[in-house]
């Protein structure tokens, strides 16, 4: 897929407020400070699209991006940054779960992993929430330029392993560096296969 328009739509805290219409949304998550403004930056091909912070936890509002004029990414707020007082925290869960639950448009969730740390519980039980709720994810490992090729392997094959043992099966995985494009295509034409099929 070629990317040839991204543009930022709207940012907002309520799920009622997104854009109308019937686009195919593809939104991406994880915790603070996991590259996820790169990630989409590396994606369309933007340099500053979404906007990256040295200060982990930046990201507190549903950002849409519009791109080539028929389907959004959506940049949703990081969990898990311990510095944010308890009800601050209590409102960034709250944004999270109503998009994620109510927004008819999402087609698919994207989580992503810092490939050079172990398993967090964080994340784990997110994800088991995901599969409770029925929300269809995916997952982007991040950072891959910052271990070996060989430490990357290890990294990934301990989390499947780890993810297999509450999981049947395992949701599609991609491996990507925001500084050397590494994943790119990959995720363009998975979102590119899933834009041919009717938005729920």
């Amino acid at each position: 897929m070629v990317i040839y328009s991204a543009k930022f739509e709207i940012s907002n805290t309520d799920v009622s407020k997104c854009p109308m219409g019937q686009f195919h949304e593809y939104a991406f998550i994880g915790r603070s400070n996991v590259g996820k403004s790169s990630l989409i930056n590396m994606l369309t091909g933007r340099k500053n699209l979404a906007m990256t912070s040295s200060t982990p936890g930046k990201t507190m509002l549903i950002n849409h991006f519009r791109i080539n004029d028929s389907w959004y990414i959506v940049d949703l707020p990081g969990y898990g940054y311990a510095q944010r007082g308890k009800e601050s925290r209590k409102e960034i869960q709250r944004i999270i779960e109503d998009y994620i639950l109510e927004r008819k448009q999402m087609t698919n969730l994207f989580v992503l992993i810092d490939s050079r740390h172990k398993p967090q519980k964080i994340d784990l039980e997110f994800m088991e929430w995901l599969g409770e709720s029925g929300i269809p994810f995916s997952i982007i490992f991040t950072k891959l330029d910052k271990i070996s090729s060989s430490a990357a392997k290890k990294q990934v094959e301990l989390y499947c392993k780890t993810l297999l043992e509450q999981w049947e099966e395992l949701p599609p995985i991609f491996r990507t560096s925001s500084v050397d494009g590494r994943g790119r295509n990959e995720i363009l034409d998975y979102i590119d296969e899933m834009n041919n099929l009717p938005v729920s």
